[in-house]
């Protein structure tokens, strides 16, 4: 009895301080023209890739939306053509939202046309982009520290002095923004509390995986897990200079999607 006692203790600690880790499943060929980032739609099972294909700031009519399947297959690498520098995809309803450097792109999924181009004033490198269950979009301009938030195609400022804004997650009435190293959350009278820091500074994707608890990816190489404002590193692909950009996330199946920019790729990982 003594020995199961200490079997049972000792699987306690270890439970206690397990590690979230992540697996790899798949990366497909590299192919894909600067993939930034990945937005998984659970009513399709289809994965959206944003394709830079070439200079991030030019507007060069070179970038596009990629259309992959779950399971790595490149269904079609030119799903929608001659946009600039497309980074953040969100979706709402039958209308995929791209930030494309100045500009909000919208296109009609079941036509793969784009339908109408939302300019955001001033706006220099439009890097993010959430819908919050209203429809509301938010996207971060990372070179002006800032988010807008678009209502009826109209963009306002929605917060500032956020030091390289970029990834954004609506929740409820919480919207989430990385800003260079820190998460914070902005409630709906726009009030910021800071939920996480110490991260690598090029934060860049975000999803909840469960209440109150996050996978944030850093273009850099690295992906953490955020629970109870500890980041713990997941992944670090810095030493083969594999970039981890704005990662999409299958709930149900608990699998992260990961773009992997230069080199020219996408990942799938288990979460564990």
């Amino acid at each position: 009895m003594k020995y199961i006692l200490m079997i049972i203790a000792l699987i306690a600690v270890f439970s206690v301080n397990a590690q979230h880790s992540l697996s790899k499943l798949w990366q497909t060929d590299t192919v894909l023209a600067i993939p930034e980032s990945v937005k998984f739609d659970p009513n399709s099972q289809i994965l959206y890739v944003s394709l830079i294909d070439g200079d991030g700031t030019a507007k060069d009519g070179k970038g596009g939306i990629a259309k992959l399947g779950t399971g790595g297959t490149i269904i079609n690498a030119d799903w929608v053509t001659g946009l600039n520098a497309p980074k953040g995809i969100g979706i709402y309803g039958d209308l995929l939202y791209v930030a494309d450097i100045s500009e909000v792109v919208v296109v009609r999924i079941s036509e793969n046309k784009v339908v109408k181009k939302i300019p955001v004033e001033g706006a220099v490198f439009l890097n993010d982009i959430t819908i919050d269950k209203n429809g509301v979009v938010y996207v971060s301009d990372s070179r002006k520290n800032t988010v807008h938030q678009i209502i009826r195609d109209q963009p306002v400022l929605f917060a500032d002095d956020l030091p390289n804004a970029n990834g954004l997650l609506a929740v409820g009435t919480d919207v989430y923004v990385l800003a260079s190293g820190d998460l914070w959350k902005f409630d709906n009278k726009k009030q910021r509390t800071k939920i996480a820091g110490g991260m690598e500074k090029s934060t860049d994707g975000i999803e909840m995986v469960a209440p109150n608890e996050f996978i944030v990816s850093c273009w850099a190489g690295v992906i953490y897990y955020i629970k109870d404002g500890q980041a713990e590193q997941m992944l670090d692909t810095r030493e083969e200079k594999s970039n981890t950009a704005d990662i999409g996330y299958d709930s149900q199946n608990h699998i992260v999607y990961v773009p992997t920019f230069m080199k020219k790729s996408v990942a799938a990982y288990q979460l564990k």
